[in-house]
């Protein structure tokens, strides 16, 4: 028999259902964050430009100066089940090697939720949870990925775990998309794997392009050895759906600054705090 699925408990009522998602219009968002502009306000500007209403890009290079990052950590009382570490802001800014954020709205402005690998100065690879208005870039930074018309990640408050997190939702009046991707965020406490699955079964998608960030409660991996820092921030490398599978690569950081790396094993890696995903079936480019 296999074990029971690792969970934590949160301050607030459990709800009765475990994600949200919505269909999007999808398009194929290019975007220059100019130097001096804050990843927060670049980003907020490339979606409006676009037309879209929320989305997911990558950054697979450029130098952030300032730089301002957070790490998971427990929490200081019983208001919420994990917490944040203080602020960092390394001196001389840091060079990104990779991060990925989901660009929604909060209270009717640009919000963006961004986790990141990066190199400081002394060459230190570091991995966390970056703040997109507190981190500027210091030369043009590209980032890329795919927009989302009709679907939204909206800032709410969340009474089960007591944070103010995205839901996916679909914008009231707009059209069903034609050329669809599908925005979900998760709740905790269930695999991530067989949840994305779950989700795709019911909404007839069986091959598709997994993109997002999120939390888990410890980590097993395919090949490596396990985390077991019960509060993360992570950052899906590659993720894929394949036959109706998910098969997600990861970084993930721990509460300690370790930075773990690899395929997580279906089954076994239950969701923290949240997930935010966008899905994009194959068959067309993103």
């Amino acid at each position: 028999m296999a074990a029971p699925l690792r969970s934590i408990a949160h301050p607030g009522p459990v709800a009765s259902r475990r994600h949200s998602r919505a269909f999007g219009e999808r398009t194929a968002l290019d975007v220059t964050i100019e130097p001096g502009e804050s990843i927060e306000a670049g980003l907020g500007r490339g979606l409006a430009e676009a037309g879209c209403h929320s989305g997911y890009v990558e950054i697979h290079a450029g130098r952030l100066d300032p730089f301002r990052f957070v790490m998971p950590a427990g929490s200081p009382g019983e208001s919420h089940a994990a917490w944040y570490s203080q602020t960092h802001a390394p001196e001389g800014g840091v060079t990104v090697e990779r991060a990925g954020a989901i660009v929604g709205t909060r209270d009717g402005a640009p919000f963006v939720h961004c986790h990141g690998l990066w190199h400081s100065c002394d060459r230190e690879r570091r991995m966390g949870h970056m703040l997109p208005p507190d981190c500027l870039a210091a030369e043009p930074i590209r980032a890329v990925g795919t927009g989302l018309s009709g679907a939204v990640f909206a800032s709410r408050d969340d009474a089960e775990t007591n944070f103010r997190l995205f839901a996916a939702e679909a914008v009231e009046g707009w059209p069903p998309a034609a050329n669809s991707a599908l925005a979900v965020t998760l709740r905790p406490n269930q695999d991530v794997c067989h949840a994305i699955e779950a989700i795709c079964r019911d909404v007839a998608i069986t091959r598709a392009r997994i993109h997002g960030i999120g939390s888990l409660n410890g980590a097993r991996f395919e090949d490596g050895p396990p985390m077991a820092s019960y509060a993360s921030e992570l950052l899906i490398r590659e993720g894929r759906l394949e036959g109706g599978k998910a098969s997600l690569d990861v970084a993930v950081v721990a509460m300690d600054g370790t930075i773990f790396e690899g395929r997580l094993v279906r089954g076994d890696n239950p969701v923290c705090v949240t997930f935010e995903l966008v899905i994009v079936p194959d068959g067309e480019p993103d």
